[in-house]
């Protein structure tokens, strides 16, 4: 079974649409651990009406606005899945997203996180034409160079996120986990089928230049390197990053 981690604020206008797109998976033994992070649109309902066709559904809610990083970690300590996947409540899975990265499991049986390529929409659902490509296999030092795992395209073994916290707002708590993964574990496994469709959003961490480059600075101080070396490592991520929306945006459908 996978347990897919949602963590949920103030996402009204398109939570629905990414909950169908778990419903619509070929892969039907899953649970979605979905937490309310203290939202004050109608999140709260949606959930709640969806939660009530579907058991599948395990929702909670936060006693107050706490973050996504702890929302995750409550859900993962929550989880009862062999596997845990992430989607976050503005993106979508093609329906064969859970399905194919299974059977890139059974081809790898050590593999303990693996994720896909990805397509992109933008605020209002239009498709970008460009595809991040996934490589079929991330090493720690590929990783240090740029964020090949979108969040919402990651499975990892349950018994290995379940020891690691996402630490905090403050940094790019995913890739934190990421990198802290690969550094012990060795490598992580693509799927070169764009399975993910990332929604960009202006208003996301990364869409803040100043901020995002501030969070990378923090998640390489966290897993270990020292000032200079984390501000050349931010400068080499910040100069991918840019090219890559450069390029999202120049396919423009």
């Amino acid at each position: 079974m996978i347990s897919i981690v949602m963590p949920a604020y103030n996402a009204a206008g398109t939570i629905r649409d990414s909950i169908q797109s778990i419903f619509a998976q070929t892969v039907k033994d899953w649970e979605l651990i979905v937490i309310d992070d203290g939202s004050k649109d109608d999140t709260t309902r949606i959930l709640e009406e969806l939660a009530a066709v579907d058991k599948r559904i395990r929702f909670l809610k936060n006693e107050k606005n706490s973050g996504a990083s702890y929302t995750r970690n409550r859900a993962v300590a929550l989880a009862r899945g062999e596997w845990i996947a992430f989607l976050d409540s503005d993106d979508l899975w093609r329906s064969d997203k859970l399905e194919k990265q299974l059977a890139l499991i059974e081809k790898h049986p050590n593999a303990v996180i693996c994720y896909t390529a990805s397509s992109f929409i933008d605020d209002k659902g239009k498709s970008y034409g460009y595809v991040m490509e996934a490589e079929e296999r991330v090493t720690y030092k590929m990783l240090l160079r740029k964020n090949l795992l979108s969040c919402s395209s990651v499975m990892i073994r349950a018994s290995v996120m379940k020891n690691i916290k996402m630490p905090n707002d403050r940094m790019h708590e995913d890739y934190f986990v990421w990198l802290t993964v690969l550094r012990e574990y060795g490598e992580a496994y693509g799927v070169n089928e764009p399975l993910l469709i990332y929604r960009l959003s202006a208003n996301s961490k990364s869409g803040n230049r100043l901020r995002s480059a501030k969070m990378l600075f923090n998640s390489y101080r966290a897993v270990g390197y020292g000032f200079l070396s984390a501000c050349m490592l931010v400068f080499r991520y910040m100069f991918y990053s840019i090219s890559k929306r450069r390029k999202i945006r120049n396919c423009d459908n």
